[in-house]
């Protein structure tokens, strides 16, 4: 049974071994985590620009639809047909006015809404469903959507607080800062891994390994723990974010702690350093941003390189990594804003709530899809 009795100690310093393997508590994490009070990532504005653009992703091992209907409004959908819970939409993304089950051709619209069912009154006046059967009460479930600058979020939790709150200070300011300008999708990837979920989440928050496991890191200077730098988390200690200042110690230094420590950190070398070599893009001299977003999300800046990392559930003992890789549109540095200027041209409308409330979704800065530039 899970209960307090498995804890060694209450101040949660040792994590019993049976969390990352028993099928119970990953049953009660998808339904009080993932499905509960809580706000995961779905993906960027940008990878839907135009409207009929969808993608599907998962919060936690639910899949979703994420999709711009012809108004530009963005909607969630839980990716599985009310008939008989067929997932929908089996691509990765594409353009589409309609989403349309294969196993019986339910019909729905970008908003989730069902269109349509085959031989719903019956083929020569024989079968079909009964007259009081509501199409309006058998549509995809809804998720709320909210934005941080082109960032997108999902919850299917009801009494979950605002977007902002969730996330707090610190992290707000941090995906202002990393989604400050539009951005273009370079590309994909991901990794299976046979591991919890838990396991990668709590990776992305271990500041100890990072310079002894991935040894370029250190030697190349994009990572060393000479550098100043610490971390920063939300009030609620949720959410984590790694960072450290470039230039701000020395490779001489470096190698006297490493050394110390007998940690090799010279024994790789490139034939074109400048492939490495930092270049300040911002006022600030970060050149480490590892903002850990619990519980789905990682968005990473090293050196000049931007990702975000979804963790996407698999079941008690596996876990898919979902990277998007980033780049900005336009790679001069954009002009500062006049107080209350936006520097997002046009404006695109998230889905904030549940069927029937609609006229609460809030309006919020779109990604300009158009012109990007390599």
């Amino acid at each position: 049974m899970l209960n307090a009795a498995i804890w060694q100690t209450l101040d949660y310093s040792r994590v019993p071994y049976r969390l990352y393997h028993d099928p119970e508590a990953y049953q009660r994490e998808q339904e009080r985590i993932f499905r509960g009070p809580t706000w995961n990532f779905l993906g960027l504005e940008a990878e839907i620009p135009n409207p009929g653009d969808f993608r599907t992703t998962y919060v936690g091992d639910t899949p979703v639809i994420v999709n711009r209907d012809p108004d530009g409004t963005i909607h969630a959908l839980v990716n599985r047909c009310a008939h008989r819970g067929a997932m929908v939409r089996r691509e990765m993304s594409g353009n589409a006015r309609e989403h349309t089950c294969i196993y019986h051709q339910w019909c729905y619209g970008l908003d989730g809404r069902l269109n349509s069912i085959p031989f719903r009154r019956g083929i020569r006046g024989k079968g079909g469903l009964d007259p009081s059967f509501d199409m309006a009460a058998h549509g995809l479930r809804n998720l709320r959507v909210a934005s941080v600058n082109g960032a997108l979020f999902g919850t299917l939790a009801d009494d979950v607080e605002p977007l902002e709150d969730y996330l707090d200070a610190p992290v707000l300011a941090q995906l202002r800062r990393l989604f400050d300008r539009p951005v273009t999708i370079l590309g994909y990837n991901r990794q299976r891994i046979r591991a919890n979920w838990k396991l990668y989440a709590e990776n992305t928050r271990d500041n100890y390994h990072a310079s002894l496991l991935h040894e370029f890191l250190v030697t190349f200077g994009l990572d060393r723990s000479t550098q100043v730098g610490g971390v920063k988390m939300d009030a609620r200690h949720r959410h984590n974010i790694t960072w450290a200042e470039a230039e701000s110690d020395t490779a001489e230094l470096a190698q006297e702690a490493y050394g110390a420590a007998r940690v090799r950190s010279n024994y790789l070398s490139l034939k074109e350093p400048e492939l490495v070599r930092f270049r300040r893009e911002r006022a600030d001299p970060l050149n480490i941003a590892i903002t850990s977003v619990f519980p789905s999300a990682v968005f990473v800046q090293i050196s000049n390189s931007l990702a975000v990392r979804q963790i996407r559930s698999r079941g008690v003992d596996e876990v898919e990594i979902f990277q998007t890789m980033l780049g900005y549109a336009d790679r001069s540095d954009p002009a500062p804003a006049a107080p209350g200027e936006s520097r997002r041209p046009g404006r695109a409308r998230v889905d904030g709530g549940r069927r029937g409330d609609r006229d609460r979704a809030s309006r919020l800065p779109a990604r300009s899809p158009q012109h990007y530039r390599h």
